[in-house]
């Protein structure tokens, strides 16, 4: 049974999710095709997993845009650098990887409480206090009290074993948390005003900071102190999870697939995609990660640009529809029976304890069909699967949120 059948109506359905399908191409080429007219942009791809991200002209997920001397913060979003990092655990047992990394992540809004924090490492500090668009208080609050947390939606702590080596892997996927988003917010506004000075009939979202000027430096530099910051909280989990078990690294390494890249003047912006050509990441240590869906293999992948793919390989299997969309779907069923039917054999948690269906293997494209696209189109060579344990995500943290509950009769 593939993720875009429904285990009770089996082919119809399939036919169904065919059509959103069709209709989530339709609109991502329609948005793709008003975004190129942005003047600072010169070359443009989409990926298989593509999907609709906002108003017509913004650029969707899986989508990469090469803008000329221009950072445009709408086309990295607030969720910068979002990420996956890989760690090799040797012959661990995974449910005890598992276990241990349960105890070491915090999944949902906000940050740690105080005496749960990771200690934010000196160095980092210092770059905060050194940019003009981080150095306020409460952004170093928040980078303090977000270190070692990965949100809600679709970020995961993932754990399977190597096909090749038969090695336990953690996987985990975040982004910046509260700092990228205040950067985001502070680099819209800066945007907003050039876009007004040089380009009023451009849309909003595509606002952009040139690089040249004071303003563009110090985001651009921003930007990368935010990479470093999403890049240890990657590592305080997946450490403290080693420190636990009193195992010893066997390997490890990241990419983002939410950012933006520079190649001399020209700044590739990736929505969702994965860089290939290691000119992308100066500190790249091995071979891409490409997560499909918790019951899928997580991909590892090699390769180069060619002439259509900018660089860049998928990041994920992508959506057919909104969450809201795939709940309705599925709203005849109880959360507990989709859950069950989707998991089966996996170790699946949720933060909240609470079901999150919206996040389940239905919820994607079909992963097969991403991988046959890779092949097709020459998106990255797989070099090994890890083959799904169990994971961990936030779940339907709302469902229990404090605003939600009535309160208690005086």
């Amino acid at each position: 049974m593939t993720s875009n059948q429904c285990y009770h109506c089996g082919d119809d359905c399939g036919k169904k999710i065919i059509l959103f399908d069709e209709k989530n191409v339709n609109s991502v080429l329609e948005s793709m095709d008003i975004l190129m007219r942005t003047p600072t942009l010169v070359d443009g791809a989409v990926m298989p997993d593509a999907c609709p991200a906002g108003p017509k002209g913004t650029i969707p997920v899986g989508g990469v845009v090469a803008a000329k001397n221009a950072i445009h913060p709408g086309m990295h979003s607030a969720d910068i650098c979002c990420s996956v990092m890989l760690t090799d655990f040797g012959s661990a047992d995974p449910k005890d990887v598992l276990n241990a990394a349960h105890t070491s992540t915090h999944f949902g809004p906000g940050g740690r409480d105080r005496n749960a924090q990771y200690r934010f490492p000196t160095e980092l500090l210092e770059a905060f206090e050194r940019n003009y668009f981080l150095r306020d208080n409460q952004m170093i609050q928040i980078a303090r009290t977000h270190l070692g947390t990965q949100g809600d939606g679709n970020h995961f702590l993932f754990v399977g074993i190597s096909k090749e080596t038969g090695n336990a892997m953690l996987i985990t996927h975040h982004g910046s948390r509260g700092p990228g988003a205040r950067l985001y917010t502070k680099g819209m506004k800066i945007a907003e005003r050039f876009r007004k000075e040089l380009s009023p009939e451009t849309l909003k979202q595509n606002a952009w900071i040139p690089f040249d000027t004071e303003e563009g430096e110090n985001y651009w530099h921003a930007l990368q102190i935010i990479r470093a910051w999403t890049k240890k909280n990657h590592e305080v989990i997946h450490d403290a999870t080693l420190e636990a078990l009193g195992v010893k690294i066997e390997n490890r390494f990241w990419n983002e697939h939410n950012f933006v890249f520079q190649d001399d003047d020209v700044f590739y912006h990736a929505k969702g995609a994965t860089p290939l050509d290691a000119k992308f990441m100066p500190d790249i240590t091995g071979p891409r990660l490409i997560p499909l869906n918790m019951a899928e293999p997580v991909l590892i992948v090699d390769g180069s640009t060619t002439a259509t793919n900018l660089g860049f390989a998928p990041h994920g299997a992508g959506r057919n529809m909104s969450r809201t969309q795939h709940k309705k779907n599925k709203a005849e069923f109880t959360n507990e029976e989709v859950f069950f039917e989707e998991t089966k054999g996996l170790d699946v948690r949720f933060f909240s304890n609470e079901i999150d269906v919206s996040e389940l293997p239905s919820a994607y494209k079909n992963a097969a069909a991403v991988r046959g696209q890779m092949d097709e189109f020459g998106l990255g060579t797989v070099q090994d699967e890890v083959m799904p344990y169990g994971c961990i995500m936030a779940g339907d943290w709302m469902k229990n949120a404090p605003w939600k509950k009535k309160p208690r009769n005086r």
